[in-house]
């Protein structure tokens, strides 16, 4: 016991034992420096410089950029760029996914190869006049007075626009084959004579004119709220693709170009959002 209380002594006092570091001339042996140290002082202040430098390190290269030249960091500007390429690639994939659509909405058009069961059938079909109750009910009756009471002395400052499309018919004239879902007869096809003006149903632009061995010489003109018209067998075409029409603008005459056709007529169809709709539930062709 008293050996180890002897070894821990003599080990406190070579701890505490002071020792003088003299910095002198070589020349002159002349002091120029003297420090007082001791052991346990020279272990603190090395811990505590060591320490200091661990502490520094860690924020240099946590909070300025010398991080980037460590292996496996990344540069913050490289990070903002990689999220904007990811957001950018996300609108182009949705973008293009649209796009595909509406091209494939486009060809069908061409070829004419449309699956039945691909199509809302209920939304393109035309209901029987005989099938719709169009009476009106009393309540119904007594607020439609009251609105165009309303309505018959209301004055506006400013005009109002609706979005709403108003279609008219492209052509007036005996109606030949009729819209028919079951037989895939997408189109109405209106008997005219040749050259016979054919005009835009509505505002829009022209995004397809050209001539097809099937369809002959063909128009397609898009308008608002996704429509699309679609006029076949044209003789002539006096729009180009890009062109912007006004609603009745002359944009063909009637002719019979094309593989399948029976004689001068109109081939007109009607889309909406990427479905055919019937005509007939939008505008009047008879004379």
């Amino acid at each position: 016991m008293a050996k180890k209380k002897k070894e821990k002594s003599k080990l406190r006092s070579k701890l505490i034992h002071n020792y003088r570091l003299v910095v002198m001339n070589h020349d002159t042996f002349e002091e120029n420096f003297s420090l007082k140290l001791n052991r346990l002082n020279v272990f603190v202040i090395g811990g505590l410089f060591a320490l200091f430098l661990i502490i520094s390190t860690i924020v240099l290269i946590a909070y300025t950029p010398l991080k980037e030249y460590i292996p496996g960091y990344s540069s913050t500007k490289f990070k903002k760029t990689a999220s904007k390429l990811v957001y950018k690639v996300d609108s182009l994939e949705q973008k293009l996914n649209i796009n595909e659509k509406y091209i494939k909405s486009i060809q069908a058009i061409f070829s004419d190869n449309i699956k039945t069961e691909d199509l809302n059938v209920e939304s393109i079909n035309h209901l029987k006049q005989e099938d719709l109750n169009l009476d009106a009910s009393h309540k119904d009756s007594v607020f439609r007075h009251d609105i165009e009471q309303k309505d018959r002395f209301n004055i506006f400052e400013k005009a109002v626009k609706k979005n709403e499309v108003v279609f008219f018919a492209p052509v007036k004239g005996d109606i030949t084959s009729g819209f028919n879902s079951k037989n895939k007869h997408f189109a109405i096809d209106i008997a005219v004579v040749e050259n016979t003006p054919i005009k835009s149903v509505a505002d829009g632009a022209v995004i397809f004119s050209g001539f097809t061995a099937n369809t002959g010489y063909t128009l397609i003109i898009a308008h608002n709220q996704g429509f699309l018209s679609v006029y076949k067998h044209n003789k002539n075409l006096f729009k180009e693709q890009g062109d912007l029409v006004k609603s009745g603008e002359v944009v063909a005459s009637s002719g019979s170009t094309g593989h399948i056709t029976t004689g001068p007529h109109l081939h007109f169809e009607l889309w909406s959002d990427g479905y055919p709709v019937n005509p007939l539930g939008y505008m009047q062709f008879s004379i």
